[in-house]
This record gives C-alpha cells, structure tokens and sequence, in this order.
C-alpha cells in the first residue's frame, strides 16, 4: 500500500516526553491545516510514493527502534494506520504526531498519538477535533504550541476542561513558538499559575537552527 512520503530521516527527537532520543522520523505529504507559524510548509505538496515494505525497510537500516510518523497531516492518508501497524508489530516504538483535526480513533493504541491542539493565534483553533480528547489513553500526548498569552489562556482552559489528571494522563505539553515566544515568559507563566505541564522547546531547533531540513 503506497503512501505519499516528503523525507525520511534519522535525527534527535526534539520534542514530546521522548525528546533526546535518537528517533527515526518519516515524514509524510499533504496538510489540511496551514497554521500561521508552520515550519514544514514543504511538506505540503512535495513527496514520492513509497510502498510500506520499502519505507520500513529504511527504518529498519538506521537501527533505531523509535520511529515518529509526522507530516504534513499523516492522517490525510488512508494508508497510514497500516503503515502504524505494521511498524508495531515488527517491534517499534511508534509515535504519531498529529495536528489536532482529524479522528484518531483509526490508530492502534499501542501507538504514542501525539495530539497538536490548535491555540488562536495559529489561525486553525477552530478546527481542532474536541472528541480526541475523550479517547486518548495515558499512552498518548496532548500539545499546546504558544504564540502569546491568549494562546496560554486558552490551553488552559482546554486542559481544565478536557484533561483531567485524575484520568492518568501525562502532563499536557507546552512549547513556544520559536523564535515568536520567549520561552522564559512562557516559564514564567506556568509557574506563576501552578500549571502540571511539560515545557518544551525545539531541541531540534536548538542544535541545528529552525532552517535546517531533515534533522
């Protein structure tokens, strides 16, 4: 089953709780959002078709057991829950990291699904999928990107409502957007309110600079 693939790499993980790890990333084509702070813009339209067995393939060259599907939006494909699918059962570590609009109750469990709710400021809040919310299980993770405090505002109330820490789940992560968001503010906000969250910022960012590809 062919899948639209823009880069597959192997890199540092630069964000969720896995940050720091050697991570092999497959990044797919297509998005259905267009947040105003995007970085991968690229990954819109540009990609070749590559069949499942030739992407793990890839994978499996690298020797690295974490894999993160992204995009792009990975879950504009159909065939992206296989692909999942057969990553597991060959004994990965899957993470997929989505944008927040699309259903992701067609994921495996066993899968990390990382959920990108969309605040104000990136131009798309209104499109974000509430009823992820309900079905995530203390395997997955639930991200909040900050432009300003509006953005900090309203994932506050998204977390107050919809993620209730007495279900187990991990703490929600915050990041900056980079490069528009002083991270030391960002702190200084969570700690100020007493917020159980994860910071993070781009580590990837960090080592290699916001316009490096394929890292």
């Amino acid at each position: 089953m062919p899948l639209q693939v823009n880069e597959i790499f192997f890199s540092i993980q630069g964000e969720s709780s896995h940050a720091g790890r050697p991570c092999a990333f497959i990044r797919l084509a297509g998005c259905n959002l267009r947040c105003s702070y995007c970085d991968t813009r690229y990954a819109y339209e540009e990609g070749s078709v590559r069949e499942i067995s030739d992407i793990e393939r890839q994978i499996r060259s690298f020797g690295c057991r974490l894999v993160e599907i992204t995009g792009g939006e990975p879950l504009l494909q159909a065939e992206t829950p296989e692909l999942i699918r057969t990553l597991l059962d060959r004994r990965y570590t899957v993470l997929l990291e989505t944008n927040g609009s699309m259903d992701i109750g067609c994921i495996d469990e066993r899968c990390i699904r990382i959920v990108d709710m969309k605040c104000p400021s990136s131009g798309e809040s209104e499109k974000n999928r509430l009823e992820n919310l309900a079905i995530i299980t203390p395997n997955d993770e639930v991200k909040f990107v900050i432009g300003d405090r509006a953005d900090f505002e309203y994932a506050k109330g998204v977390i107050s409502t919809h993620l209730s820490r007495s279900s187990g789940l991990k703490p929600p992560l915050i990041s900056p957007v980079f490069g528009r968001m002083n991270p030391e503010s960002l702190a200084r906000w969570i700690l100020e309110d007493r917020l159980d969250v994860r910071l993070q910022i781009q580590l990837h960012k960090v080592i290699w600079g916001a316009e490096k590809r394929g890292v």
